[in-house]
């Protein structure tokens, strides 16, 4: 990463803290649209993309696009893997709750490092494979692995594997997208939103929506700011930034998850799944910040 000014690290560090509390308010936005999860994903790919082409339009952000085959073709299937990721995880959170899909979800970094270490080769520290085991473990606690099992077969249930399959889903996209977006990271969204209209066009309901009401508020606002401005601040607050504190303000989107699903829905935390996202804490900063298990020893001359 290239020097940053003093003043150029508070505005990017003011940027992410922005960006991550605005997509902590996601899972409220799905909920009171009132629409299915194909029909939210699917206006939230519509609104995001014109945010994106109007934005990184005026500042010529896709000039050449058109002719970079390679970079488009990449995009279209990590974009076909993030829309399928958006519509698990907002059927997840529709059968379990908002906190629980969030702290579930949060697992997909791990997923992007074991697939980058099968598929890509890429060395993985042994300690780190002990950061994700502690945090799977707390991925389980906090579906809470008490109702999950006194509800086998129901909705609840239905709506944890949704939420881990999305992770699944999202581990893999950013896996795909994270070596042809370092150059040009939002005409790869763009592109991506562009593939969910194309996707989920025929399967939407329409019926539900076009009509006037409050709806068409949250819809626009999962597609102007979550899938708008907040990946603008996003991607031009990273490369500002040190890895460390970018993976402590991470943190930040599950956390005001959580508040809100207490505050707006009233669904609190039971003791084990408080113990889950500790769990999942420690296991991310773990591998992020990596974090070894024990001192290396001194060289003796």
């Amino acid at each position: 990463m290239n020097a940053v000014s003093p003043s150029e690290s508070r505005s990017a560090l003011i940027q992410l803290l922005i960006a991550e509390l605005l997509i902590g308010s996601v899972g409220v936005f799905v909920h009171e649209s009132g629409q299915d999860a194909i029909t939210a994903v699917l206006f939230r790919c519509v609104f995001g993309s014109a945010f994106l082409i109007a934005w990184g339009g005026a500042r010529g952000l896709f000039r050449g696009l058109l002719g970079e085959r390679a970079l488009i073709r990449s995009a279209i299937f990590s974009g076909v893997l993030l829309v399928l990721n958006w519509v698990a995880l907002f059927a997840g959170m529709a059968r379990s709750s908002i906190g629980v899909a969030t702290m579930v979800y949060h697992f997909f970094p791990f997923v992007v490092m074991g697939m980058a270490a099968m598929f890509y080769g890429e060395r993985t520290r042994s300690a780190d494979l002990g950061w994700t085991a502690i945090a799977f473990v707390g991925v389980l606690c906090s579906a809470d692995p008490f109702k999950l099992w006194n509800s086998a077969g129901s909705g609840y249930l239905i709506g944890v594997g949704l939420t881990f399959v999305a992770a699944i889903l999202c581990g893999a996209s950013l896996l795909l997208s994270r070596r042809i977006s370092r150059e040009r990271p939002f005409a790869v969204v763009l592109i991506q939103c562009l593939v969910g209209i194309v996707m989920l066009a025929p399967f939407a309901d329409y019926t539900a929506v076009w009509v006037p009401g409050d709806h068409w508020f949250w819809l626009a606002g999962l597609g102007l700011i979550h899938s708008g401005v907040c990946y603008v601040l996003f991607y031009t607050s990273y490369p500002r930034l040190p890895v460390a504190t970018i993976a402590v303000l991470a943190f930040i989107y599950p956390v005001i998850a959580l508040l809100l699903d207490y505050l707006v829905y009233g669904h609190s935390l039971v003791p084990v799944q408080s113990l889950g996202v500790v769990l999942i804490v420690i296991g991310t900063l773990g591998v992020n910040l990596k974090w070894q298990w024990r001192r290396p020893q001194p060289v003796r001359a």
